[in-house]
């Protein structure tokens, strides 16, 4: 992935959506991607008409991009991402993030599906991502930095924005939601954790445990953008939760809290504007 290749991925999408720049970016998650249908007037771009943009493969994750105008904010929407364990590179995983960045985003909300460690974390749960814990070895800034994109050491204190955090909260309590905060361990899957990673990301002090956004958030704080991340609890991990895991289940609980996802986002979005 070069610079040019991201310009030229922004140039694409400002002609598709003509919107010349999106103030904010939101990326999808599992089973949460239907949100993005909901929106009026929004422009629709399937992933693979824009030049460089991976196309996902996993079931949940459509690959469209929607442009919309909420609240008057224009507002990219990534329904569906590409992961790690899908076989593409992290530079290709935060692609489309790095391009919202490019297309003027100056806050990126990242939300997935995740998996419940702490206590008193259940599913359905809206959890606000307070911190995060890179348990995969990888990153998406190794290799040769392209200073135009960003530092070579970008300082990840305060990746996940505390005045963003607090505008979530009060957001959510003004219209009833219960929204809760916790640390999110990135594995990289396909496979589940067993219960022993569990334990280990317990006592480590992980609340949640994902197979994504960790790597979008480092590459949206290297570009110098705000992140607000939020996951829904749709399981309790391995060891915990008294069933066998599955991506059904993920798909399932997305469905039973797609109304409360959607309330929580509709709400946040245009107080989102830096």
């Amino acid at each position: 992935m070069t610079y040019h290749q991201i310009a030229t991925a922004t140039a694409a999408i400002a002609a598709a959506t003509n919107r010349d720049k999106h103030d904010i970016a939101l990326v999808l998650g599992s089973g949460l991607s239907e949100y993005a249908a909901s929106l009026p007037n929004a422009v629709a771009v399937p992933y693979d008409r824009i030049p460089g943009f991976p196309v996902p493969k996993v079931e949940g994750h459509p690959g469209s991009l929607v442009s919309a105008d909420i609240g008057g904010t224009n507002v990219m929407v990534l329904a569906g991402r590409v992961h790690y364990y899908e076989g593409w590179t992290l530079e290709e995983v935060v692609f489309g993030v790095r391009t919202a960045v490019a297309s003027g985003a100056t806050t990126v909300v990242l939300t997935n599906a995740a998996g419940g460690v702490g206590e008193g974390m259940s599913p359905g749960d809206l959890v606000l991502i307070k911190d995060h814990l890179n348990l995969t070895g990888a990153n998406p800034l190794m290799g040769p930095n392209d200073a135009r994109l960003g530092p070579r050491f970008p300082d990840l204190t305060g990746l996940y924005n505390a005045d963003l955090r607090l505008r979530a909260s009060e957001t959510a309590g003004r219209i009833g939601i219960d929204l809760k905060e916790g640390v999110y361990a990135w594995l990289s899957g396909p496979s589940y954790e067993t219960p022993a990673e569990i334990q280990m990301i317990k006592r480590l002090g992980g609340d949640l445990v994902g197979m994504s956004t960790v790597p979008e958030a480092i590459a949206v704080r290297h570009m110098g953008s705000r992140v607000l991340a939020i996951s829904l609890v749709t399981n309790l991990a391995a060891g915990i939760s008294a069933k066998p895991l599955s991506h059904t289940e993920v798909q399932e609980t997305a469905g039973a809290a797609r109304s409360r996802f959607s309330s929580l986002i509709d709400n946040l979005l245009p107080n989102l504007v830096a």
